[in-house]
């Protein structure tokens, strides 16, 4: 890997056009994602949708990956495969993460759904998980560093009674779809590398309900929570600037 590559204000603009259709995405999902759809039928619509926009679904680009989103259900981290037999179902939670790559510059995002019929724990996974990314993204201001932004998700969600996953974490974007730096979505306030104006940051908390720890399933890609229980993620493209944080991947 590269070292930190600071972006320039054009290349934020670049960014934040692929993040955009992105947002856009999310927004129809709103409304497409629910109970007797399969998670292939939500990923065909992403690289539909991305196609048209003149994009280009940027996980297709992972070596060994094929599709244009990875999409997790309930016990389910991340990276879960989509498929024609898994069926969304009334109380599920719908994790659906999508990179967008726009005239060569890359916008990462995930945002989790909730099906009708939801149990009280799952929405208050969902909503503690989404208050600890932006908390995370309060922190982004030229000279602050990895760890204010770690510090601030691993408080939100342990004093809720929740478990921030420590094997897998965030990072750069924007040129490539993962670059330094390695951004942890725990720590300790004042520790790791100093932001500076110009980094474009992929910040990804994955909150359980349950124990930290994950496994992987034989698949060889789709993660799992240790426990069984439910897992949660909300994730946006961040720019550093002078006047701090600017999410590169909403309306």
């Amino acid at each position: 890997m590269q070292g930190i590559i600071i972006k320039n204000r054009e290349q934020i603009e670049k960014i934040k056009k692929a993040g955009h259709i992105i947002a856009k995405l999310y927004s129809e999902l709103k409304k497409y994602v629910k109970p007797g759809i399969s998670t292939l039928q939500i990923d065909s619509y992403a690289d539909r949708f991305i196609k048209k926009r003149g994009g280009i679904p940027t996980f297709k680009s992972v070596a060994g990956y094929s599709h244009a989103t990875c999409i997790a259900v309930n016990n389910e981290v991340v990276h879960g495969i989509p498929k024609k037999e898994k069926i969304i179902k009334r109380g599920d939670i719908v994790s659906v993460d999508c990179g967008v790559t726009l005239d060569g510059y890359i916008g990462d995002s995930t945002v989790t759904f909730i099906m009708p019929g939801a149990q009280e724990e799952a929405e208050k996974l969902v909503k503690v998980t989404k208050e600890a990314l932006a908390l995370g993204i309060a922190e982004c201001f030229p000279g602050k560093r990895l760890g204010d932004i770690g510090a601030a998700i691993q408080q939100h969600a342990e004093s809720n009674g929740f478990s921030v996953v420590t094997e897998y974490v965030g990072h750069g974007t924007g040129i490539f779809l993962h670059e330094e730096p390695a951004i942890p979505h725990y720590g300790i306030k004042g520790e790791g590398i100093e932001l500076k104006e110009g980094m474009v940051l992929a910040i990804e908390p994955m909150i359980n309900q349950g124990v930290a720890k994950t496994r992987t399933m034989n698949d060889g890609w789709t993660v799992v929570t240790m426990d069984g229980k439910l897992s949660c993620q909300f994730e946006h493209t961040v720019a550093i600037t002078a006047n701090g944080p600017e999410i590169l991947t909403k309306l």
